[in-house]
């Protein structure tokens, strides 16, 4: 049988290189700020209608103890997620679509590395393997199709596009981690509810948290996030779906595995930046992908293998 981490992995990661593709245009005409806003300020309505049908109409039953440290985990985690975004759409700025995505995906390795270290998750020798594939895919995709060897590839870490990657990837690490605690303090064996729950929480707290400092320093761009309504809402809506299957993935398995696994969003990338953006796509970057999708294989052997 399927487990409901796999699916919701597989979904999760196609929805948020959509939802991607769609805020980087909306970042062509805002600052980052705004641009990362929209995904919490239009996916709000998304997350309180997601998490009522299924509260009220799909699974009624009755509505479930919150742990003392349900809130701060929340608060935590949707703060990483926002320091996160930012920082890739600032990648975003310095170099094309799918390498700032690519560098962002040191995040599985990041968060495999957090969840052993502060969840004490425990992963196959297997699945380690499937890590290393992972990451050797993704550096190869970093290099957005050009020639480079192994110096040439460290130095390249010092570029901007580089440092806001992988700060990026090492805050979607830490976002992973906050969002798996949180669930765990929704007191129901519920984990497509427990998800829900934290997912209108914590996309409610961003929505202040950013709304408010937009309002404090970038004032003329409140304006602009409510006149891009159009392209705002298809990534609130992307976003929202997207976070529910993460979310829902992160409550029933391990945050490492469902975070590997979930690298074969960097296939739906390559294939939206260059149908939906109109990017090249490189030999090189088809190897990376081949390698991403190598890396995953293992990671499912090794989370089978008995």
């Amino acid at each position: 049988m399927i487990p409901l981490w796999l699916p919701a992995a597989l979904i999760g990661g196609a929805l948020q290189a959509w939802r991607t593709a769609v805020q980087r245009r909306v970042s062509r005409t805002l600052s980052v700020n705004a641009a990362g806003l929209v995904r919490y300020l239009y996916g709000l309505p998304i997350a309180v209608l997601l998490v009522c049908g299924y509260q009220f109409w799909f699974a009624p039953a009755a509505f479930p103890a919150l742990g003392n440290w349900f809130l701060p985990y929340c608060l935590g985690g949707g703060l990483a997620q926002i320091i996160a975004t930012n920082l890739l759409l600032m990648a975003f700025g310095e170099r094309n679509f799918v390498v700032g995505t690519a560098y962002s995906k040191t995040e599985a390795v990041q968060s495999a590395l957090l969840s052993v270290l502060l969840l004490g998750d425990h992963l196959r020798p297997l699945t380690w393997i499937g890590i290393g594939f992972g990451v050797a895919g993704v550096m190869i995709l970093s290099t957005g199709g050009k020639r480079m060897g192994p110096g040439e590839l460290l130095r390249s870490l010092g570029q901007p596009a580089a440092r806001y990657g992988i700060a990026s990837g090492f805050m979607f690490a830490l976002t992973t981690i906050g969002i798996r605690a949180a669930t765990q303090e929704v007191r129901t064996p519920d984990h497509i509810r427990a998800a829900l729950i934290v997912l209108a929480v914590t996309v409610a707290l961003q929505t202040v948290l950013q709304g408010a400092y937009l309002v404090w320093r970038e004032r003329d761009q409140v304006a602009a996030v409510f006149a891009e309504w159009r392209t705002a809402g298809q990534v609130g809506l992307m976003s929202s779906v997207a976070s529910a299957c993460w979310f829902t993935g992160f409550a029933s398995a391990p945050v490492a595995l469902v975070r590997i696994v979930g690298q074969i969003e960097v296939a739906f990338t390559m294939a939206f930046a260059h149908f939906y953006l109109g990017e090249r796509t490189a030999r090189s970057e088809m190897l990376g992908l081949f390698l991403v999708a190598i890396g995953v294989v293992l990671a499912l052997a090794g989370a089978w293998h008995t």
